[in-house]
C-alpha cells in the first residue's frame, strides 16, 4: 500500500465500520492518537482521513471535544409557529444554540421592508448555529426592531432563545407570517460553520413572525444544511 493511498484506505474502513452500526449517530470517533495506534500510521494521515469524512458530510468536529459521527437527516417542521428548541425536542433531539454576533445597527433594504420600518432605523441582530445533537445545521441571521425591543440583545446573551425573550417583554405567542424556501449554494463562511464544503447545498429559509396583532417582530434568515436537515411543512 503507497503513502498516497493509506489515508484513503482509513476513510474507507472508518465509512464502512460507521455503515455497519460500529459507530451509531451521534457517537464519537477513536481520538487521532487511537486511530493512528489502530492503523500504525502517523497522525497528519489520520487527520488527512478525517478531514476527507468531514467533506463528505460523514462526520463533523468539534474543537477540543473530537470527531462525531454525523447524524442522519433530521426532519425540521416549519409552520405557523416555529420553534427550534421545541420542534428538535418534539422529534427527540436536544438542541441549541451558538451565538456568533449579538449587535445593533440601522435595517438593512429588506430588513426594513419586512419589519415596515423607517429608513434609518434600527435593528437587533441576532446571528448564530442551530446545533442539533451537537451537530452544527443552520446558521441564522436573525432582525428585531430596536426600538420595540430596547433588551432584546441582553436577554438572547442570557439564554439565546428568542421564544424566552420574547416572554420577558410580555409576548407570549407570535406566529410565522411568511416563509420562503430556496435552494443555494454554501459560501465559504457558511460552510465553514456548518463543516461543509464551500459549494455544498443549502436550503435557504426566508421568514416573517409577527405578533398576535399581526405586527412583524422578527425577520429572519436561515440556511439550513442540505445534507443533514429535511423540511416539512404544516398546514
Amino acid at each position: 500500500m503507497n503513502k498516497i493511498s493509506v489515508w484513503k484506505t482509513i476513510a474507507t474502513r472508518i465509512t464502512r465500520d460507521i455503515a455497519k452500526g460500529h459507530y451509531e449517530s451521534g457517537s464519537k470517533l477513536p481520538s487521532e492518537a487511537e486511530l493512528s495506534k489502530q492503523f500504525s500510521v502517523n497522525r497528519h494521515t489520520v487527520r488527512h482521513a478525517i478531514s476527507a469524512l468531514v467533506e463528505d458530510g460523514l462526520v463533523y468536529t468539534k474543537h477540543g471535544s473530537g470527531t462525531f459521527v454525523a447524524t442522519k437527516s433530521i426532519r425540521y417542521n416549519v409552520g405557523k409557529r416555529v420553534r427550534f428548541h421545541q420542534s428538535a425536542q418534539a422529534l427527540g433531539h436536544n438542541a441549541n444554540k451558538r451565538i456568533l454576533n449579538l449587535s445593533t445597527r440601522a435595517a438593512d433594504d429588506e430588513e426594513r421592508k419586512a419589519l415596515k420600518l423607517r429608513k434609518g432605523t434600527e435593528v437587533h441582530i441576532f446571528e448564530g448555529i442551530g446545533l442539533i445533537a451537537g451537530m452544527p445545521i443552520s446558521h441564522f441571521i436573525a432582525a428585531f426592531p430596536a426600538k420595540r425591543f430596547p433588551d432584546m440583545l441582553e436577554n438572547l446573551s442570557q439564554n439565546s432563545s428568542i421564544t424566552n425573550s420574547f416572554k420577558v417583554v410580555g409576548i407570549t405567542d407570535y406566529t410565522r407570517t411568511l416563509t420562503r424556501i430556496t435552494s443555494v449554494i454554501a459560501d465559504t463562511t457558511t460552510a465553514k460553520n456548518l463543516n461543509l464544503k464551500t459549494g455544498s447545498a443549502l436550503l435557504r429559509s426566508i421568514s416573517i413572525n409577527s405578533d398576535m396583532d399581526g405586527k412583524p417582530i422578527e425577520y429572519g434568515r436561515t440556511w439550513f444544511s442540505g445534507d443533514h436537515i429535511e423540511l416539512t411543512i404544516e398546514n
